[in-house]
């Protein structure tokens, strides 16, 4: 399945019908008087979040969305039929925002939940409306109103608990396959993953999280360098950051600076996402020696000034792994508990979702306003959202 996580479309209310003039013409019955019906309600259009939908690829395909029209009222005071509307499914964790004043105008978060994009037309009144003691053959009508026109842009993120942060071939691929039944690619080169993976971390029964693997960021993410721009606004939607970090880089270069460099890109591309709580989990502690290992733990942790939980695991080899996902399992167990029974505590994770939120619209109002508009003669149908991408569950 291609992974399409951006769509630009077009949606259309419907047209109201119009107001008919029409005057009463039955045997016998003289200067019957007006009877013109009015026309029917023009269709609106709605989006409408769907589970079963985890890409926004068939609106690669079908950019225009159009609702019915309103019929025209008729004689004998008979109404137009007002038009259908049209539902369109979209997948939960889509934002919604209007292409021409870059205003958000909707969040799909929940299943179910319906969104009006487009209000259709106001109907037209017939003849019969205008009738009175001083006109008594009223030739006046209204016509129907259009209805709204919109250039919308989807933006999908996705729902995730748990989501993977680190540079490329830092291993969070090998993570996500050693805790989960996902398969991204793994390879020994960087930016092996091009599209989000989600994994279903299943610990027991009715016990699982879904954790979330993000392509690799680089030095420059949050202007937009790499892949990273893209997609740090899938972080967004998750309660809890894993920073994988390598303590043995195949280039040799410095597990520390690699890892201030990717605290650096997530505040600059969101402050809040950066306040958001944050594991150290330091991968590939098999390529060094026994005897090496727990001073260069030490060592990264102390340069970091780190004083947040740190996890020492092998993902090729599931070493330290299940330590790291029960551990996240009771964490999220008990925020939930909390944000249930404390009012406060919800209240202040809304707020931090909020935050977020606004500062990833932000950065994409940024990121918009700078790009020109693509036109139809521009979609060659291999853009560079055309990937692949897996959503597997385990058994």
């Amino acid at each position: 399945m291609q992974f399409v996580d951006e769509s630009s479309i077009i949606v259309e209310a419907g047209k109201g019908g119009n107001g008919c003039l029409s005057f009463r013409r039955e045997k016998y019955v003289p200067k019957g008087g007006p009877d013109g019906g009015d026309g029917g309600h023009g269709g609106s259009v709605y989006l409408i979040g769907d589970d079963a939908l985890n890409t926004l690829i068939d609106f690669k395909y079908q950019r225009f969305y159009k609702a019915q029209n309103g019929q025209p009222g008729m004689g004998r005071q008979m109404s137009g039929k007002a038009g259908e509307d049209l539902h369109i499914k979209v997948p939960v964790g889509t934002t919604v925002i209007d292409e021409d004043t870059l205003e958000v105008i909707a969040d799909v978060t929940e299943i179910g939940q319906v969104v009006l994009v487009a209000q259709g037309g106001r109907r037209g009144l017939g003849n019969i409306h205008f009738k009175s003691s001083t006109n008594r053959a009223p030739r006046r009508t209204t016509p129907g109103t259009d209805g709204e026109r919109r250039n919308l842009r989807l933006e999908m993120k996705v729902m995730a608990d748990v989501g993977l942060l680190g540079m490329p071939n830092a291993g969070k691929s090998t993570l996500i396959r050693a805790v989960s039944a996902a398969k991204p690619k793994v390879a020994n080169y960087p930016f092996t993953t091009l599209v989000p993976n989600l994994g279903v971390v299943k610990l027991g029964m009715h016990e699982h999280f879904v954790m979330a693997d993000v392509p690799g960021l680089i030095e420059g993410a949050s202007d937009g360098a790499g892949l990273g721009l893209r997609f740090l606004k899938h972080l967004t939607r998750t309660r809890l950051l894993f920073h994988v970090v390598d303590v043995a880089p195949f280039d040799e270069s410095d597990p520390v600076e690699a890892a201030e460099a990717i605290i650096h890109e997530l505040g600059e591309f969101s402050p809040a996402l950066a306040e958001l709580p944050r594991w150290l989990v330091l991968n590939k502690l098999d390529l060094l020696p026994p005897e090496e290992r727990e001073a260069a733990v030490d060592e990264i942790v102390r340069r970091l000034g780190w004083e947040g939980p740190v996890f020492r695991v092998s993902a090729i080899g599931s070493d330290g792994t299940d330590a790291l996902v029960q551990a996240a399992y009771r964490w999220l167990t008990e925020q939930r508990r909390l944000e249930n029974e404390d009012e406060e505590a919800a209240e202040r994770a809304r707020e931090m979702r909020e935050r977020m939120e606004e500062e990833a619209v932000a950065r994409t109002e940024a990121r918009l306003g700078r790009r020109r508009k693509p036109s139809a003669e521009d979609d060659d149908d291999f853009d560079d959202d055309d990937y692949d991408v897996e959503v597997e569950y385990a058994p």
